[in-house]
Parts: C-alpha cells; sequence; structure tokens
C-alpha cells in the first residue's frame, strides 16, 4: 500500500514539555483518515510536525513517500493546510485574501474562483474579512488550503463554526476532492457525527497520545459487533421462535436484541418470524456510530475535541 503520510516513532512538543510521543501513522493515499484524540492527545502538534512547523525530538514524517526533512520545501507545495483558526488579513477582502496565495502559488485565476464556488462563498467573497463570521472565516480558511487541489490535505478541526449549509458544502468538498482528485485527507475534528459520514480510514489516539487504533472505517466498526433490533407483536411465543432457531436474544422492555448480527441473521429472523404467523414491526441492523467507537476505545465521556 502507498501512503501520503507515514511517521514513525513522532516525538515533539515545546521546549521540554514532549506532547507527542513516538507516534507512527500511516495515511494510505486516497483516504479521507479522521484523526480523532481527546483534548492533549497530541493531534495538533503531530500536524504541526507533519508540515514541519515544528522540529522532532525523535522520529521521522515521510510525505509522498519521501523524508520531510530532505523534501522541504518541494513536498509542502503539494500539500494544502488548514491549523486551527485559519490565518486571514483582516483589513482585505475574502478575494483578495485567496488571491495573494493563489500568486504565491502560481495558480490561475479560476483556480480561486472553484475554491470560492465550492465551499459557497461567492456572495461574501467581496467583503472585508473583519465583517465575517465565524463560520465564514473557517469557509474562506477552507477555500485557501484547497486551491489548486492539492495532493494532500491536512485539515485540523476544519468544520468548527460552521453551519448546516457549511457542514453540507465541506462533506461535498471532501467526496469531490477524493473521488475526481484523489486527494488525501487527514481531518482532525471533535465533530464525530460529521466525520463518520466522510471518514475512509480512522486513526485514534488516547489521553496519554498512544495510537490505540488505526484501519479501516470497517475495521474499527467491527471492534464492537453490530447489532440487530427487533420489534414484534406476541412477544413470548417471539422469544421462544428465535431461541428455538439458535438464536442468542437479549429482551430489552419493548424490543429484542441480537449482537453480532449479520445480514443472514436477519433474514433468518424474519422467516422464522414471518413463518410462525408473528407480526414484526422493525428489524434493523444498528451500526456502531464513529463516535461510539470512540468513546468504548478511550474511556472518553466527551467527543475529542481540537488539539
Amino acid at each position: 500500500m502507498e501512503y501520503a503520510i507515514e511517521t514513525d516513532r513522532l516525538t515533539g512538543g515545546y521546549g521540554i514539555r514532549m506532547v507527542l510521543q513516538a507516534l507512527s501513522l500511516r495515511v494510505p493515499r486516497g483516504s479521507v483518515y479522521g484523526f480523532l484524540g481527546p483534548n492533549g492527545a497530541g493531534k495538533t502538534t503531530a500536524i504541526r510536525l507533519m508540515l514541519g512547523l515544528l522540529q522532532p525530538a525523535a522520529g521521522d514524517v515521510r510525505l509522498f513517500g519521501r523524508p520531510l526533512r530532505e523534501s522541504l520545501p518541494g513536498a509542502l507545495r503539494r500539500v494544502g493546510s488548514l491549523l486551527e483558526q485559519p490565518s486571514l488579513y483582516e483589513h482585505l477582502t475574502g478575494r483578495d485574501n485567496l488571491e495573494i496565495v493563489r500568486r504565491l502559488k502560481g495558480l490561475e485565476r479560476r483556480d480561486a474562483d472553484r475554491a470560492i464556488e465550492a465551499l459557497g462563498i461567492g456572495d461574501y467573497a467581496g467583503n472585508l474579512v473583519r465583517e465575517y463570521s465565524r463560520g465564514m472565516r473557517q469557509r474562506l480558511g477552507i477555500a485557501i488550503a484547497v486551491l489548486g487541489n492539492p495532493e494532500l490535505l491536512l485539515l485540523d478541526e476544519p468544520m468548527n463554526g460552521l453551519d448546516a449549509g457549511g457542514l453540507a458544502a465541506f462533506r461535498a468538498l471532501v467526496e469531490m476532492l477524493r473521488q475526481e482528485h484523489g486527494t488525501t485527507i487527514l481531518v482532525s475534528s471533535h465533530q464525530l457525527e460529521e466525520l463518520d459520514l466522510v471518514a475512509t480510514h480512522v486513526g485514534i489516539l488516547d489521553g496519554s497520545g498512544d495510537l490505540v487504533f488505526q484501519g479501516t472505517r470497517q475495521e474499527l466498526a467491527e471492534r464492537i459487533p453490530q447489532q440487530l433490533v427487533i420489534e414484534v407483536d406476541r412477544r413470548e411465543e417471539a422469544l421462544r421462535v428465535l431461541e428455538g432457531g439458535g438464536h442468542a436474544v437479549d429482551s430489552r422492555r419493548e424490543r429484542f436484541v441480537i449482537r453480532g448480527a449479520t445480514l443472514e441473521t436477519a433474514r433468518d429472523v424474519n422467516r422464522l418470524l414471518v413463518e410462525n404467523g408473528i407480526g414484526v414491526h422493525r428489524l434493523a441492523i444498528e451500526l456502531a456510530t464513529l463516535e461510539s467507537l470512540f468513546r468504548k476505545l478511550t474511556g472518553s465521556l466527551k467527543g475529542a475535541p481540537s488539539h
């Protein structure tokens, strides 16, 4: 497998305080990699190290298969990034901010137009940034990051402050970049419900900064088996039928639950109930959400905040 980002026992921080310890990350090319962890786990520090903004105390970073320290600044021309709050010129318009970066990157004017359209900021592009809401600043920051369709995007909390329209635009942008341009996108976010809609791969740090999981979204889901939820009439008879058919059923008030269920399980359960004349009101496989999986692996009671 080819990787856009590889880190080997990457360690770093600020002064004598090491925030990140021995992180070995593998981000496949063309993936949307959800980078998760509680506050203080070292996600932002890791991204800074990947961009060469911090020097590692130990370990290495490889971008596109080459050591970062040997390929600067050339490698970063292929990378777009947004770190926490976007750095913008308040006294200039949104379009002017994009124009500065476009010229620095040697891109065409239409590249800025595409970014403006993709993030839905055309109505505000001529306004001064100091007049922007937090959500509009965030959209502009993302637009700057994606200028020229970079091969790799590193986005730290890109969904902060976005309203429903902004979130929809972000999801559509991520999918377009991945499908049409093969862009690799690493996203650190505490908005796990939104990240669940776009992530193909996931890396999870615990509170100590240890990488407790790394793999595909499907591999993560397999850590917590999905369950089949059943609601029927004639509950006592239905329970006898299902247990007689070899199913281990957990009875919960109005419903039955079968853990570790597959589609074949669902088909067999439905057949047994129908053949015995039992009315089925609900029969659904419930998948574990990214949030529930994150909590299971980290023991966290909250989502994955930004730092």
